[in-house]
């Protein structure tokens, strides 16, 4: 018997193996869906259900206070020859509210760098209640001559800020990691800076 129709089989198998594959991927949602509706697990789809009283508008976020607006503005520093700025000058934002403000960032030297940037806030009150999801001052960055960088800062307010405080300013300083210029103060892990550290 030749090569080739030795093969005949293998390639049928495989060929039935690929069709059978085709079909689970096609089925997995609608399995996934019966399988959620079962079992009550799908919370995150509860809008698509049919649940009286569960109108979208009654299963927003309710950690939201739209009663109030807390006005967030944005400062941006550099120690160093290098390009940083906020796209946003301000924010509006209710307390509870998810919200992202972007970052630019240019390495305008002709030679690589390592850079963090640090936040302070103000009103000094403020800070515990700032939790930032994500944010470039985690850890520490490499930019190659000229390269830009855009970063992301994702936050929200914590309701139980004092009511008293309308306007917060979140300033961020990029300090170069072993430059010559200043070392930043040492932040804790959400990128704080002690109160009474010199920026």
């Amino acid at each position: 018997m030749s090569l080739q129709y030795r093969n005949i089989p293998m390639v049928s198998k495989l060929l039935v193996i690929a069709a059978l594959m085709f079909a689970f991927g096609y089925a997995m949602v609608p399995l996934y869906k019966t399988f959620c509706d079962m079992t009550g697990i799908n919370v995150l789809a509860l809008t698509e259900r049919n649940i009286p009283g569960a109108a979208p508008d009654k299963l927003t976020n309710t950690q939201v206070d739209t009663s109030r607006t807390i006005t967030v503005e944005f400062d941006a520093n550099a120690r160093g020859p290098w390009q940083f700025k906020s796209r946003l000058r301000s924010l509006q934002v209710h307390p509870g509210e998810l919200a992202t403000v972007m970052y630019d960032f240019q390495n305008v030297q002709n030679r690589r760098m390592s850079a963090q940037a640090i936040a302070s806030y103000a009103p000094a009150e403020a800070a515990p209640h700032f939790n930032k999801i994500e944010c470039f001052c985690f850890k520490q960055y490499t930019l190659e001559p000229g390269e830009k960088k855009a970063w992301p800062v994702v936050f929200v307010i914590d309701p139980k800020l004092s009511p008293d405080v309308k306007t917060i300013t979140l300033s961020y300083t990029f300090f170069e990691v072993g430059g010559k210029t200043p070392a930043a103060p040492v932040a804790d892990a959400r990128g704080h800076v002690p109160v009474g550290a010199s920026l």
